[in-house]
């Protein structure tokens, strides 16, 4: 598989969701992942191992919301991450665009938005047969 060394970072406190991305990103050859549904447990995964991207939901289940979070795990080491929100507030998006990231995207997200996404990641090949997925 040509990107099982690429470790991804899922942030997401919807299991569905979790589920799903996970799902969109076996289709797209990614096999290392790790997820967790709060601010605080990214930040300690990131201490304990360094991911290629992170996948984040904005709102999260606590009061650090993912914006924080990736704040911290930025100043730890650059990784790209794409926001993944239902949250339409401009003023989150502003936010987000002081820390940087890569992409933002609405929810519900489908294959062919990640795979965009993702592909225009410089380091990161995709290798996928079918967007028949959506």
């Amino acid at each position: 598989m040509p990107n099982s060394g690429v470790k991804i970072l899922i942030v997401e406190d919807e299991l569905v969701l979790q589920l799903m991305l996970e799902h969109m990103l076996k289709k797209m050859g990614f096999s290392l992942f790790d997820r967790c549904t709060k601010g605080r447990e990214a930040i300690e995964k990131a201490k304990n191992q360094r991911f290629d991207l992170i996948l984040m939901d904005i709102m999260l289940q606590e009061k650090m919301d993912g914006i924080e979070a990736y704040r911290q795990i930025n100043e730890m080491y650059e990784v790209p991450v794409i926001y993944i929100t239902g949250n339409t507030d401009p003023r989150n998006r502003e936010r987000a665009a002081k820390i940087g990231f890569h992409d933002y995207i609405g929810k519900p997200i489908t294959f062919a938005q990640l795979k965009d996404s993702i592909s225009k990641i410089p380091e990161i090949k995709i290798e996928v047969e079918s967007d028949a997925l959506d």
